[in-house]
């Protein structure tokens, strides 16, 4: 891992590595198979940063953190192992108990200061973005950084591999280190599958149709699983109270409207100041097809890929349509890509790259994952930031949750996340602020 050179710049410093594990041995040639979409998910990163105020880590050491992290990874283990390569090319996961990687770190800032400079990009620095590869016996899936602030508060932030599992994942594993520091029950995880071999049957696939849309080719990246983009990227993050969000939505439903969506109500104003940036001459197009992931309701294993990938495509100009109509599509006129996407890389033996994030602009629904389960000393944090390493050039855009019940921070209400080349979010802010999004 390259580590930033410390200088007077810098507010995150000391930083320290190690390893964590399973306390129990996994046991010998067990394996774990990532099905099709696992491997469609292989280039996109989870970068989560949980932060709590001093009250609620104190007497917190480091010992204690990692030994509840000793206890949950004996039941997920599989991400304590490491990639390699069958026969025919496809990963698969050594569960091989080399543990997960552990960084320390101090800022020299208070929790406070901190949130208050609304730096989101600065974020980056209590979160690893280490990705898997060039040599994929030796790249931890998952980082875990705690940064510890000169008013006692602390920070966990959690790099994951998508190719892992979705944000229900992410969400339901770091809860169960939470439960593990209470130490409380954990849910057993589900068993590995195991390592396909050649003499067993292949699953029944429909006929190669056009493929599926929410999934992009790319040049083969080999073991060093990261997309190059075409442009630099950038990330913008703003928060909506919930009287902007009542005010948005009924401004799209009318006043009388019962139950409204907010994720697709404040999609649709976004969707539409995108597409007004990239109409015209020299811009491109507008972005027609769109992709929206949210969680699966029905879903029951605690580790992989499940979330829903929908592709929406308009036939009419967004600029030129109204929000509800924008908002009636991503709510009711989505379909789910999911097998289309599995049957493709598991036709290939999940050798060819692809990548979903940013494939088409996409819409990555996180109301319903539990961002705020987790709890330390029976306080929940004070805020939770999320972004995605590795989106693509048409970009993404995260709806987050605002923390409940937070005097603090304010009312309730929804955190963006928008993900886009670097010379389109210039254009986009003028375009929020003209929509009345941004203040």
């Amino acid at each position: 891992m390259v580590l930033p050179q410390q200088d007077e710049s810098l507010v995150v410093y000391d930083i320290r590595l190690s390893s964590v594990g399973p306390s129990h041995v996994s046991g010998n040639d067990v394996f774990h198979s990532p099905t099709g979409l696992d491997l469609a998910m292989k280039l996109h990163y989870l970068r989560v940063v949980y932060f709590f105020h001093s009250e609620a880590v104190r007497g917190l050491t480091i010992m204690k953190i990692k030994e509840a992290m000793f206890s949950c990874l004996n039941h997920y283990y599989i991400i304590c192992g490491r990639f390699r390569r069958s026969e025919s090319g496809r990963p698969y996961i050594k569960c091989n108990d080399c543990g997960a990687r552990f960084i320390e770190g101090k800022c020299n800032k208070t929790l406070h200061e901190w949130l208050h400079m609304k730096n989101w990009p600065l974020h980056k620095l209590l979160v690893s973005h280490q990705v898997i590869g060039p040599e994929l016996s030796f790249s931890p899936p998952v980082f875990l950084q705690v940064t510890h602030f000169t008013c006692g508060g602390l920070s966990l932030g959690l790099g994951w591999a998508h190719v892992l599992g979705d944000p229900n994942s992410a969400a339901e594993f770091i809860n169960c280190w939470g439960l593990a520091m209470a130490g409380l029950g954990l849910k057993p995880i589900n068993i590995p599958r195991p390592l396909p071999t050649a003499a067993q049957e292949p699953h029944p696939q429909s006929p190669p149709g056009p493929g599926p849309v929410t999934v992009k080719r790319i040049d083969p990246v080999g073991d060093h699983w990261i997309p190059a983009n075409n442009c630099k990227m950038d990330t913008f993050s703003f928060h909506l109270t919930s009287s902007q969000m009542n005010y948005l939505q009924a401004q799209i439903w009318g006043p009388t409207a019962d139950q409204t969506p907010p994720f697709e109500s404040l999609c649709s104003v976004i969707w539409r100041c995108i597409a007004a940036i990239r109409r015209g001459p020299g811009s491109g197009s507008e972005p027609n097809k769109v992709t929206v992931c949210r969680k699966d309701p029905s879903r029951e294993d605690m580790l992989g890929n499940r979330q829903i990938i929908s592709k929406v495509e308009a036939e009419c100009s967004i600029v030129e349509s109204d929000l509800k109509r924008l908002a009636t599509m991503l709510a009711d006129e989505g379909v789910d890509e999911r097998k289309e996407i599995e049957e493709t890389v598991d036709r290939e033996e999940g050798v060819n790259d692809l990548f979903v994030y940013g494939a088409n602009l996409t819409f990555v629904d996180l109301e319903e994952v539990d961002l705020y389960g987790l709890e330390v000393n029976g306080y929940k944090p004070e805020f939770v930031y999320y972004s995605i390493q590795g989106v693509g050039d048409e970009g993404a855009v995260l709806v987050l949750p605002w923390p409940k019940g937070s005097v603090k921070n304010g009312s309730e209400g929804r955190f963006v996340t928008i993900i886009l080349p670097e010379d389109q979010l210039g254009k986009l802010k003028s375009e929020l602020k003209n929509s009345g999004l941004l203040l």
